[in-house]
């Protein structure tokens, strides 16, 4: 087995551009120049991760699927100098780590819990307005009678 490829931070930062594009994400290296074109949120918003040097918040901040995170792996293509290659970084594909970047995309980027129970509420309030306003019309309508 090939031993893992060692970068300074230095050395990732120099790969900037969309001819040559490098992410440094929980302190792996990814080459994501052949991704640029494909990525969802656009190639801009990988050319500024790579331009902070540890794209890392970006990551977890705009919150990513389990497909998203499996299709990492191919890109990787080292590790962050002072980074123990074994240690675990959170993105390897093992069921502990999906579970726990699963529980980080069902987050919206505020931290907040999922959207849809937000919507939830909403729902629930709304029901709730609904039968109160029924039951004032039913009374006042009865009390008339």
């Amino acid at each position: 087995m090939e031993e893992p490829k060692v970068y300074s931070l230095s050395e990732i930062s120099r790969h900037t551009s969309n001819k040559d594009c490098w992410v440094l994400i929980k302190g792996k290296v990814y080459d994501v120049t052949d991704f640029l074109e494909e990525h969802p949120g656009g190639e801009a918003a990988l050319l500024e991760a790579s331009a902070k040097g540890d794209a890392t918040e970006d990551f977890e901040y705009v919150g990513h699927t389990i497909k998203a995170i499996r299709m990492m792996s191919k890109y990787c293509i080292g590790f962050l100098e002072g980074c123990d290659a074994s240690q675990d970084t959170g993105i390897s594909g093992t069921v502990k780590e999906e579970n726990e970047w699963a529980s980080l995309a069902a987050k919206s980027k505020h931290g907040k819990k999922p959207l849809v129970s937000m919507n939830l509420f909403e729902y629930l309030l709304a029901i709730f307005i609904f039968v109160v306003a029924f039951v004032a019309w039913y009374n006042l309508n009865k009390a008339s009678s």
